[in-house]
């Protein structure tokens, strides 16, 4: 990447102000007795762990790395994922760039970008191969971290240091960067500086700025977008319809975003949870019922499964309308299914029911809900 490039970038962060946050480490405080019972569960969740990690085959199943690491970020147990991800330094695997990759990837869902950094300075001795791999991994960890400060001093300083080329990845990276601190015209820079250096942008350069830009009601800006990713024949995912069907769905052009979803059907496009919840949110913001029923039944006609976000919205909305029938049918679905609606919404629906004298429909929920 040419010294211009750089000199654009640093220009472009040193003007931006950059807040960083970050997980407080656990407290040193006097353990409780129901602390203490959690905390011996912990040592023998990370007991167990670091003993499973001695198989080759459970090394190469992420999905266990990431489900006890996403548990233990939840309760800020910060230095039980230390613990096991250190641990697994041992192994040869670690020579292994996608190995590192992974971990640092870790540390940065876990918010803490101090541990993958470290890792990352570590590799070398660790007899690891540093790539434009590993760094993007590193920039990810701040962006996942909110650490914005730790981000451009990064991309300021380790490309030039080990002679790295930032990609595509990298600079898709800076611009969702810049997005989270809501720098969008910066982030839109970057794109072109993207070009400058004969990377071209792609889908999800594109998906991280139509994203951003709808998300914050710039729907003009947004549209502009839209077109130049047409112009430039990258070629539209679902990601990047349902963006834009929020964003037309905030405008409160509801008949632009029905159009939509035809041109998503006509494009071999198909259409998940979110567009058609997007939709349903349409209808539901202008009061019509019957619409967003017709739109629920799309969605379950599609295969597409009701989420939290479907049940949240129309169980309310068919209160709202007096249809305490179609929520009593949403609500027996949603708990068929084991997606989970506020208790104090089903209430709703028990006691519309029951002032109605549907007595027997009443008692079924509150068996089915577990009130009784």
């Amino acid at each position: 990447m040419s010294s211009t490039t750089y000199t654009r970038l640093r220009s472009i962060f040193s003007k931006i102000p950059t807040p960083a946050t970050s997980i407080k480490p656990e407290p040193a405080a006097e353990i409780l007795p129901s602390t203490s019972s959690q905390h011996r569960k912990i040592e023998s969740l990370v007991k167990k762990f670091k003993e499973s990690s001695d198989n080759p085959r459970f090394r190469r199943h992420h999905s266990y790395y990431e489900a006890t690491v996403r548990r233990l970020a939840n309760g800020q147990h910060l230095s039980a994922i230390h613990d096991i991800l250190e641990h697994q330094k041992k192994y040869p695997d670690i020579t292994d760039e996608r190995f590192a990759v992974r971990l640092i990837c870790l540390y940065g869902k876990a918010q803490m970008v101090s541990e993958a950094q470290k890792l990352f300075d570590d590799m070398p001795s660790l007899n690891c191969e540093r790539t434009v791999v590993s760094f993007n991994a590193l920039l990810g960890a701040c962006v996942n971290s909110k650490k914005f400060d730790r981000f451009h001093e990064l991309f300021k300083e380790i490309p030039e240091k080990l002679s790295l080329e930032p990609n595509n990845v990298s600079f898709n990276t800076v611009i969702k960067a810049l997005c989270d601190i809501g720098s969008f015209d910066s982030a839109v820079v970057v794109m072109d500086e993207m070009e400058k250096n004969s990377i071209m942008p792609d889908v999800v350069t594109f998906n991280t700025l139509l994203d951003a830009f709808y998300r914050n009601s710039r729907i003009e800006e947004a549209e502009k977008l839209w077109s130049l990713m047409e112009k430039k024949n990258v070629i539209a995912n679902v990601r990047s319809y349902n963006s834009r069907l929020r964003g037309l769905v905030v405008d409160n052009r509801i008949s632009d975003a029905v159009e939509l979803i035809k041109e998503m059907s006509e494009k071999g496009v198909k259409a998940d949870n979110y567009s058609y919840n997007a939709v349903m949110k349409g209808f539901v913001d202008i009061g019509n019922l019957q619409e967003a029923k017709m739109w629920y039944e799309k969605m379950i006609e599609n295969e597409c499964i009701p989420d939290k976000a479907t049940f949240g919205m129309l169980i309310p909305f068919a209160c709202d309308k007096d249809d305490f029938d179609y929520a009593f049918e949403l609500c027996k679905k949603a708990l068929r299914i084991k997606k989970a609606v506020y208790n104090s919404v089903v209430q709703r629906v028990i006691d519309g029911l029951a002032d109605r004298s549907k007595n027997d429909e009443a008692k079924k929920l509150m068996k089915m809900a577990k009130f009784e």
